[in-house]
Parts: C-alpha cells; sequence; structure tokens
C-alpha cells in the first residue's frame, strides 16, 4: 500500500523499476499535481513529487486525474484529464504531458486539450493508451456511462481518422462507468471498467474479452469489489505483468473502512489469476498485499 491519498493508479515497467502513477485525491479545486512512486520490488516505495502540475499545463487549473503513462522512443508521455469539463470546448479535457524521464517533470506537450469534446455520450476523462499488436496506439476513454476509442497519431500530437473517416467509435460495454483498461492475454483482447459511484461502497471492476480492440465486449462479471473485512469502494485499477514468472498484479484504489470522506482512497496491490479457459477468477483483496517481486 502506498500511503497518503491517492487514486485512479496507473503502473508501468521501466527499466527494471516498477512505477505508479496515481490521481493525487482531494478536492477539485486542491487536486492540481500530480505524483509518481517506484519501487525495486512493490513493496518499498519511493516518492517523486510533482512531476507535472497545473503550473506546467496552463489550460488546466483544477482536477487533474487518471494518468496513463506510455514509454515510445526515449521519452515518456503522461495522458492526464483535467477540469471536469461538462460541454465541447470547454477549457479543460484529456491533455498530454511529455519528460525525459519516467519521473519526469513533464511538459506539456500540446499547449490544448488533446480531447476536449463530448462525443457519443463520453466525457473525456479516465484514459487509457493501448499498444496494438501491429504497433498502432490508440486511446481509450471516456465517463458518464460510455467509452470511446480513437487512434493516436505516431508523435502523440493529435488523433487518426479510422478508414470510415469517423475518430471516435464507441465501445461501450454493459454496466460501464470509467476507469476503462485495456490488455491483450493469448491473443484474446481484455476489457476491463469501473462500475459503480467513485465515493460509494459499490465501485468495482468488470470485464469483457473481444477479438479486436473495437468489440464487441460482451460484460462477463465483476473481478474487483469491496470486502467489508478489509476496505470498501475498490475500483478503478491498472495491471502490472510479471512475464517471467507469467504473474499478474492488480493496482487499484480503495477505501478504508471507518473512513467517510469520499476522497479518501488509498493505492493497494493485490494478485490476479486466471482458470484455464481464460477467465479472470475474482480477486481476494488483502491488508498484507503482495510479497516482494524484484525485478532483475
Amino acid at each position: 500500500m502506498i500511503q497518503g491519498w491517492y487514486a485512479d493508479p496507473d503502473a508501468a515497467v521501466f527499466n527494471n523499476t516498477y512505477w505508479i502513477y496515481p490521481t493525487y485525491s482531494d478536492k477539485y479545486e486542491k487536486q492540481v499535481f500530480m505524483d509518481a512512486y517506484s519501487s525495486k520490488d512493490l513493496v518499498h516505495w519511493t516518492k517523486h513529487p510533482d512531476i507535472i502540475d497545473t503550473g506546467s499545463v496552463k489550460w488546466a487549473h483544477m482536477a487533474m486525474w487518471a494518468p496513463a503513462i506510455v514509454k515510445k522512443g526515449s521519452k515518456y508521455y503522461l495522458f492526464f484529464g483535467a477540469n471536469d469539463i461538462h460541454k465541447d470546448h470547454e477549457p479543460g479535457g484529456i491533455g498530454v504531458g511529455v519528460a525525459d524521464k519516467p519521473q519526469g517533470p513533464f511538459k506539456d506537450l500540446l499547449g490544448k486539450p488533446l480531447i476536449n469534446v463530448i462525443v457519443n455520450g463520453a466525457q473525456p476523462i479516465d484514459q487509457f493508451v493501448f499498444r496494438d499488436k501491429d504497433g498502432k496506439y490508440y486511446i481509450l476513454y471516456g465517463g458518464w456511462g460510455h467509452a470511446n476509442i480513437a487512434r493516436l497519431k505516431d508523435d502523440f500530437t493529435g488523433l487518426l481518422p479510422f478508414a470510415d473517416r469517423t475518430t471516435f467509435k464507441e465501445i461501450t460495454p454493459k454496466g460501464y462507468v470509467e476507469g476503462i483498461y485495456m490488455f491483450m492475454r493469448n491473443n484474446k483482447y481484455y476489457l476491463m471498467w469501473s462500475e459503480g459511484g467513485w465515493t460509494g461502497p459499490d465501485y468495482s471492476v468488470a470485464y469483457a474479452i473481444a477479438d479486436s480492440p473495437f468489440g464487441p465486449f460482451e460484460r462477463i462479471g465483476k473481478i474487483l469489489q469491496q470486502d467489508m473485512a478489509v476496505a470498501t469502494g475498490a475500483g478503478h485499477h491498472s495491471l502490472l505483468h510479471d512475464a517471467k514468472h507469467d504473474a499478474w498484479y492488480i493496482v487499484y484504489h480503495r477505501r478504508p473502512l471507518t473512513e467517510t470522506d469520499g476522497n479518501h482512497r488509498v493505492v493497494c496491490i493485490d494478485k490476479m489469476e486466471f482458470d484455464q479457459k481464460g477467465l479472470i477468477k475474482p480477486v481476494k483483496i488483502t491488508t498484507e498485499g503482495v510479497a516482494a517481486v524484484p525485478l532483475k
């Protein structure tokens, strides 16, 4: 568990080091920066403060959240949402930061949002960047119960239209609320998302499997949720994969049992496993987390 009020973690491995990029969980007007954490073993974490903030992103003034990290070439790109917009072309939306190191500092790549319109009913928040097996990069995102996918330009400075000349395709599965995530396993596309309300105890994670990143995605079931012996509001996650041992870890936030403040969320790590059919087993959330897993 990472100490402090954090949520919406995105996890990655860079240079034989684990990294976690969370939202700083506070009131929107105070949620104006992001920290990162690094570890060599999943247990001992080093804080890297203020890797990006509203001082370096001039169009953002509050609610920077749900970072998504990507390394491409020698650069690190941090996608984020800002300002909680509710209509087209309000100041805010999904932006991109760029840095030479995983700990930043990240500078605004575009000087403006990458996405600042509401398409297919999807608020431009909770973005995730997915690299397909053919090397193409896609951005998946969406709040308000709708999820979109769009193709990114190779330099992440904009979006490319699909063959049918549309830029956004809706891929919303049943039950979707927010917190989208995608990964591949055995040539199948797993789409994961959060359900319920982020301030409530019913926040949780469900998933679907398809043969394409465009779906169709039929909801299979819930795999992460509260345990009244441990914590409530378990959701908005990412994954780490130890390819050497084919071990999977789910990195997520949850709320302490005694807490009533909706912003009090903490980042935790537990194991995630698959059955023989490739279905995800329900995750058991724990108080102890995971044992040390050194990277070599």
